[in-house]
């Protein structure tokens, strides 16, 4: 919800997906912003943000369709945690790390254009954070040029210092920055934090 606000505060025409769309219906009616199926919002979209729990990452493009995301950006903010408690803080993983869930997702629709972003900070400092030291940095790849040029674009608008890891293979490198994220989140209760590249 907070990507999709923010995005409508950016100028953007916006709708959010669910399962369950009236269940979003008081936040519709706050927002503005319209709920539909999966399918629904896909079919209408030019871009797709999935924002979703891992777990249920594959689901939710089940539903939205292949021909609906065909040829479409997708940024992915989704991270493969599995559903059991952290151990001292470190979140588990459902993948390795020689397979990211982004490489399955885009191996299950080839078509689609994905590129990891977003998935290294809570929702509270997706959209315009307010840090201290200049704007943070946030990691992002993908296999196709011209989706990462877009969503260079779009980190541009929120606040932060875009920094292009590559191809999608990356992914297997920015998702694990979650783990790291969280660990002050369980151990301290501090979730108000983003990572930052410094160069000399």
């Amino acid at each position: 919800m907070t990507l999709a606000s923010g995005l409508k505060a950016h100028g953007y025409e916006v709708r959010i997906a669910s399962r369950s769309p009236a269940k979003l219906a008081d936040y519709s009616k706050q927002s503005g912003i319209a709920a539909g199926s999966f399918a629904d919002v896909a079919a209408w979209s030019e871009a797709i943000v999935l924002a979703v729990l891992g777990e249920g990452a594959a689901g939710a493009l089940e539903q939205a369709g292949k021909k609906n995301l065909s040829g479409k950006l997708v940024i992915d903010a989704t991270n493969p945690i599995k559903h059991e408690p952290p151990t001292d803080g470190v979140l588990k993983f459902f993948t390795s790390l020689d397979k990211s869930l982004m490489e399955i997702l885009q191996g299950a629709y080839p078509d689609a254009r994905f590129v990891k972003a977003f998935n290294s900070v809570g929702s509270s400092l997706m959209v315009n954070p307010k840090v201290k030291g200049g704007p943070p940095t946030m990691f992002y790849c993908g296999n196709d040029g011209a989706a990462k040029q877009v969503v260079a674009e779009l980190l541009a608008k929120f606040g932060w210092e875009a920094a292009d890891m590559g191809s999608a293979i990356a992914a297997r490198a920015i998702e694990p920055l979650c783990i790291l994220w969280c660990i002050p989140g369980f151990l301290s209760n501090d979730w108000t934090h983003a990572f930052r590249v410094v160069r000399p």
